[in-house]
């Protein structure tokens, strides 16, 4: 009889994103494990491979960021809605060292093809949230362009502002998204 599993896969892929927030793209099962506080054989027998294991990581950030972006629909102003939705994308980064250290890591999934593959699901995924609550606030940003490309800029927004930031940074990331965002909110509202 096999025994009960005393961690979760959440909780291995959430000691995963923070060894990869210290260490980047370099960081091994062993480090993982160790984090988790179970054996290497524990990760290695879940996720088979560190492949495996980023693969799981990709689909879990997913679906954390569209359900954390599908909560500030809540908010009872749309275009609040939109902001907070936006601002959360990168809300988890942390402090810019641990933002390069993911940066890095991304730079790395980019070169392989299943993990290229998640990221496109992810960016469709939050693209389409954007577009969601984009269409929600429409009414209040007459200036703003089609539902489409709105929240493909808004995204692009989003995605530069956190390159920057974790090359550069200044303050906290969610200041500097919510300052970038809220220029681009403002000027499609036609408001100075």
């Amino acid at each position: 009889m096999a025994r009960p599993r005393s961690i979760t896969d959440e909780r291995l892929l959430e000691a995963a994103g923070t060894v990869i927030g210290k260490v980047g793209p370099g960081f091994t099962l062993a480090q993982v494990a160790a984090e988790a506080g179970v054996a290497v054989g524990t990760v290695a027998q879940r996720f088979g491979s560190k492949n495996g294991l980023l693969q799981a990581l990709s689909r879990l950030n997913t679906r954390s960021v569209v359900g954390l972006m599908r909560d500030c629909g809540e908010l009872a102003d749309p275009v609040e809605a939109l902001r907070a939705a936006v601002i959360v994308i990168y809300e988890g980064l942390g402090t810019a060292e641990t933002a390069a250290n993911h940066l890095g890591q991304l730079g790395v999934d980019i070169g392989d093809p299943d993990l290229r593959a998640l990221l496109g699901d992810h960016f469709t995924a939050v693209e389409a949230e954007l577009r969601r609550l984009t269409r929600a606030a429409a009414r209040d940003l007459p200036g703003a362009p089609g539902v489409v490309r709105a929240a493909r800029v808004l995204m692009g927004v989003a995605n530069g502002a956190a390159l920057d930031w974790s090359i550069r940074p200044k303050g906290r990331i969610v200041d500097r998204m919510g300052q970038d965002v809220d220029a681009v909110l403002t000027a499609w509202k036609g408001a100075s």
